[in-house]
């Protein structure tokens, strides 16, 4: 398969991958209701996208280090409600 077929296919994966925490994002900002989310979870998660956005940097994979970064971000800030909004 083509390489940039493969990085399409990464880059696409990780958009909607990403894009699915969004929703849960804006609801919590806007309700300041976190009693559907689990803390050891989103903990659990976000240690899990810390490795991989390690693995992304280690070998240079454009769409595993933005997919998880950017899902990263997204998680520490549902986290950061998560705990605020307790």
């Amino acid at each position: 398969m083509d390489a940039s077929l493969v990085e399409l296919l990464g880059m696409t994966a990780g958009c909607l991958t990403t894009g699915s925490f969004i929703p849960q994002a804006i609801k919590i900002m806007r309700t300041r209701d976190v009693s559907g989310i689990s803390l050891l979870m989103y903990i659990a998660l976000a240690v899990g996208l810390m490795l991989w956005l390690l693995y992304g940097i280690i070998n240079g994979q454009i769409s595993i280090i933005a997919a998880n970064g950017v899902t990263l971000a997204l998680v520490l800030i549902i986290l950061f409600m998560k705990i605020r909004y307790r």
